[in-house]
């Protein structure tokens, strides 16, 4: 494929992403966020396998650090949201005046 192609493709791709995610309700966010860091986690355990398969190849190895870099970002970040959402569902304690 062409190196036009392949931005086209991207382009549409995140295009189509920021639509579908943006339509998401608050009450679906926490669902889909705890299925998103099951799927981050097996990255990262790819990621982890990929350095120790890149055996003397040095560029195989600086992407599958920058994979855990990135990966480790986005379950974390996903443990951050996920647990902001469900503070806005808990109770809150009667004001005692």
């Amino acid at each position: 494929m062409s190196l036009l192609t392949e931005l086209t493709i991207f382009v549409l791709a995140v295009f189509v992403g920021f639509e579908v995610i943006s339509k998401v309700p608050n009450t679906l966010h926490t669902p889909l966020m705890s299925g998103t860091n099951a799927i981050h986690g097996i990255v990262l355990v790819g990621a982890i396998l990929a350095i120790a398969i890149a055996t003397g190849d040095t560029l195989g190895r600086v992407l599958a650090v920058i994979a855990v870099a990135f990966g480790t970002i986005n379950v974390v970040g996903g443990f951050l949201v996920t647990d902001r959402m469900l503070e806005m569902f808990k109770r809150k304690p009667d004001a005692k005046e």
